[in-house]
This record gives C-alpha cells, structure tokens and sequence, in this order.
C-alpha cells in the first residue's frame, strides 16, 4: 500500500474543501478521543474535587458504584450515537470499507475475531461501533458488538461514551451476558491480539499474536457460538511506529507496562500534527463461519482443535483477499 503524498491527493480528487475539511476534524476527533479523553476526563474529574464544583465529580463517583456492573450487563447502546455523521466523514477519511464473503444466519450467535490489532483499531471501530459501513445492511438480523480493554470503563465519562456507542469489555460477564440473554443473532467482536499485537503493528507487517490465545474459542464452545475471521487490510499502514526489537530493553518495558495497566505504550507517528493517520484505505473482509459444537466443559483438545481451524480459516481469508486489498502477492501472514 502507498502512504505518500501523492496517493493522498487521489483519493482526496473530486471532493470540496469543506468536504475534507469534515473528513479531517471527524478523524482527530476519533483519534483525540482514542488518546486523550479518559486520561482528560480522570483529570479533570479529580482536580474538581478541590474546587466549589466538588459536589459534581463526588455525585458522579457515587453513581459510577452503582453503575459499575452495567458495562457487563449489556451497557446502554444509543442509535443516535452511532449514527452520528461525523463517522460517515471519518469513514471516507481513508476510505474505510466492511465486505462480506459469507451470510451469517440471525439465528445463531458468533464471535468474530478482528485482525490486526493495529495502534488505534480504526477499522474496527467504524465497521463495527457504527453504522456508517452498512453493516445492518450486509448482515440483516445480526447485533454486532465490538468488546475491549476492561479497565477502560473504570475511567470517568469515557465509560458512558463507549456504552453509548454499544462498545463493551471483553470480559467472561460480558460475553455470557451476551450470548445468553441477548438471544440469538450476535455478533460479538474481539481484537484477539490486544495490546500485544499493537506492539508489531506498522506499514507492510502482517503480525498476529494468537497462537497462545484459546480464551475466545473457549467461549465459542461454551455457548455454542460460531467462529468467524476478520482481517482489516490497511490498519497496520496508517501510523508509523519505532518498533523494538524482541528481548530489548525499551522492548521489555512496553510489555511491563502492558502487563501492569493493561495497554502498551506506542511510539508512533502518521501526519499532520503527528497524530493524523494516513489516507490509507482499510477493507474489513469478514470470513465464513466455523460451525462450533456446544460443549459446556470442552477438552483442551477440543480447544486446540477449533483454534486450529480457525487460524487455517484467517490465514486463508488474508492470502485470498490480500492482493484485491491493495497488497502485493509476496506478502505473508505471520502468527506468533
């Protein structure tokens, strides 16, 4: 994929000032909110605790208690949120786009495994949390719900915007609530990689970490719900990263810092300002289902055996769609 200035000026070809001018506030709102709105928000709610303002951050505090097992409880999904036009624009910033390779019968339950992980899960986020790639279009009857970090909605304020949005922690209430009480016709959403996986992302790497990572196919077979691979092309492109190799110091850090607050610290950069990603476009090319069995209490061969074909089935699904998607036919998929 090109990221250079000239491949920028083609996609942006044909389209008003204004127009690009909404593409590009649309995208540093998406990525500013990413960055800064729960550190922001934590911030600000403390330093109004000294301040004649404190009945506001106590009362807020004593409702978040109350409210603390919501997020696993199905949170509060708001249409208006995820309909929000602001996304159109950042979904025509790259472009970003959602194909179907497969249907996904309403009558049954899935997880969809999203890869790669990238800095910002940019792809993701559109083609999932709203409704601006057409999802509800390309599969009718089905709910999709993208889960993430846990320890994100114990921040202040960013928790009710996630919820709002239908974002929710990827966690063992989360996903039986979701399987269970919600019926059928789910699609639950899960970047397999995480945080460990943002730590390879960068132009023309194709880096998975799951080879270790059973915990989504345990579930799978816990409730009987179906496998379904995912690749975002083009969200490994949009930032530039200082990599570190394996076993360096600097390297060792980021993983310490992942193991105790749950993220790795990137060091990256896209354009303008630093922060702006590049134009590049990301097709979000979901797979067919894996039929799972139900098997409460699955065997760890069980286990080994569905996460198998489920990496035989991603691996298939990038090198089928990878040239179409803009890579070049040497590319290779490597899962660690």
């Amino acid at each position: 994929m090109n990221s250079g200035i000239d491949s920028n000026k083609g996609m942006m070809k044909g389209k008003t000032k204004w127009k690009v001018f909404l593409e590009v506030v649309s995208t540093l709102q998406a990525v500013s909110t990413f960055l800064f709105l729960g550190v922001a928000s934590t911030l600000l709610m403390f330093y109004l605790m000294f301040t004649s303002l404190w009945p506001i951050p106590t009362l807020y505090f004593v409702w978040q208690v109350v409210d603390w097992h919501t997020p696993e409880r199905g949170g509060r999904k708001t249409t208006f949120l995820r309909n929000w036009r602001a996304w159109d624009h950042l979904r025509d910033f790259f472009p970003i786009k959602l194909v179907k390779t497969a249907e996904l019968n309403p009558d049954k339950n899935y997880i969809v495994g999203i890869h790669p992980h990238g800095i910002m899960s940019l792809g993701a986020f559109t083609c999932f949390s709203t409704e601006s790639c057409g999802f509800k279009e390309l599969f009718p009857g089905l709910r999709s719900t993208l889960l993430v970090l846990a320890g994100l909605f114990r921040l202040p304020l960013f928790r009710e915007y996630a919820m709002f949005l239908g974002i929710l922690p990827v966690s063992k209430k989360s996903l039986t609530h979701l399987l269970t009480n919600r019926g059928k016709g789910n699609a639950v959403l899960i970047l397999v990689g995480g945080a460990a996986e943002s730590l390879f992302s960068g132009p023309g790497v194709n880096t998975l970490v799951m080879r270790q990572r059973k915990g989504f196919v345990r579930v799978a077979l816990e409730f009987g719900a179906d496998l379904v691979p995912a690749y975002a092309f083009g969200e490994n492109e949009l930032f530039k990263q200082v990599v570190f190799s394996e076993g360096s110091f600097r390297r060792r850090l980021q993983e310490l810092f992942k193991k105790i607050m749950g993220f790795a610290p990137c060091l990256f950069v896209g354009e303008h300002m630093g922060i702006l990603p590049y134009r590049i476009p990301i097709t979000t090319v979901v797979g067919s289902p894996i039929s799972v069995p139900k098997h409460i209490k699955a065997t760890e061969e069980e286990v080994d055996h569905f996460h198998k074909l489920y990496m035989e089935a991603l691996s298939k699904l990038f090198h089928e769609h990878k040239v179409s998607c803009g890579l070049s036919a040497n590319h290779e998929l490597r899962i660690i």
